[in-house]
């Protein structure tokens, strides 16, 4: 079934580019009643809005007709990364530490 999604997206549609995670950005040939067409991303493998950097997010919502590119042009840039919260790469503030170890103030509300 992939298969066959995949043709009419490209019978009509326009690939406009590829981010870093592979996700694919169409472009439809129709025009919609503000005369803008409809964009839409094609990802590869889980269906994963984060994965999504942000300039393809502004150029799917209409913010931006630039296409962009994954180039870094600043030395504080760093590379987009999608949310990792459930995965094995999730930030953990304190990974060495039990909860109980990380405030000793800390006390339990208790109802009355």
């Amino acid at each position: 079934m992939f298969k066959l999604d995949s043709f009419f997206i490209n019978i009509f549609n326009k690939k406009i580019g590829q981010d870093q995670f592979g996700n694919a950005y169409y472009e439809s040939h129709r025009k919609d009643y503000l005369n803008n067409s409809k964009r839409f991303v094609v990802y590869n493998g889980k269906v994963e809005p984060s994965k999504v950097p942000p300039l393809w997010h502004a150029w799917l919502h209409h913010l931006s007709d630039e296409i962009p590119d994954t180039k870094i042009d600043f030395k504080w840039q760093k590379e987009y990364r999608p949310n990792l919260t459930g995965t094995r790469f999730a930030y953990k503030p304190c990974p060495n530490k039990e909860r109980s170890e990380v405030s000793s103030d800390y006390k339990p509300w208790q109802p009355n």
